[in-house]
């Protein structure tokens, strides 16, 4: 598959780019700066520009079968996932791109979901203190359920640094436990994209 990925230098979308690579892919990714790539820079295609950069998401885009997104939140942008996903809106229809698989957080809520007292509580305390960064992925998520593209949005709890454990589990409804390591989310995000899994849904994963 070709694949284009924004996000490919943070913690965990580096980490997406190495599996996707590893699994064969073709990758286009988006950065600010390509020096942050680093050694993979050179197994990839390098697109500069922002994810609201329309020109640049037009480059992204053409010719991928799926895009990834692994773009984490700033302080600076409150409403940038929010604005991406509008951009991504119109960039992916005109060059005939579907398949978007993105990664959101175990507090957002969607319809369907079956969360315990405890998961409900954790949820609340989340957008009450998350502020306008919360906000902006609950917007994104309603961007892309109103959508026609077959999209995913997978909800991670807690993210956490080192190896990974090989062991997770997911489900479409209901939250299990409070953490993942980075490295095993990165390996469901591509299971995701390579198996078409949960088209329509935002899946919640963890370290079992």
């Amino acid at each position: 598959m070709k694949i284009a990925v924004i996000g490919a230098t943070g913690r965990t979308g580096h980490l997406i780019v190495q599996r996707l690579l590893a699994d064969g892919h073709e990758l286009a990714v988006l950065v600010r700066d390509a020096a942050k790539l680093g050694g993979v820079a050179e197994q990839v295609t390098v697109v500069i520009g922002t994810s609201t950069d329309q020109a640049a998401l037009d480059q992204l885009v053409t010719g991928a079968d799926a895009v990834v997104s692994a773009l984490g939140p700033t302080a600076k942008e409150a409403d940038l996932h929010t604005r991406t996903a509008l951009a991504l809106l119109d960039a992916m229809p005109r060059h005939g791109v579907r398949r978007f698989v993105g990664i959101s957080g175990a507090g957002i809520d969607a319809p369907g979901d079956e969360k315990g007292l405890r998961d409900r509580l954790i949820s609340k305390t989340i957008q009450t203190l998350g502020g306008d960064i919360v906000k902006d992925k609950s917007a994104e998520y309603t961007v892309y359920a109103g959508s026609n593209l077959d999209w995913t949005l997978v909800r991670p709890p807690r993210l956490l640094d080192g190896p990974g454990t090989g062991v997770l589990a997911h489900d479409p409804h209901k939250p299990g436990r409070s953490s993942i390591k980075r490295a095993d989310l990165a390996e469901f995000v591509a299971d995701v994209v390579e198996r078409d899994l949960y088209l329509g849904q935002a899946p919640f994963v963890w370290n079992t």
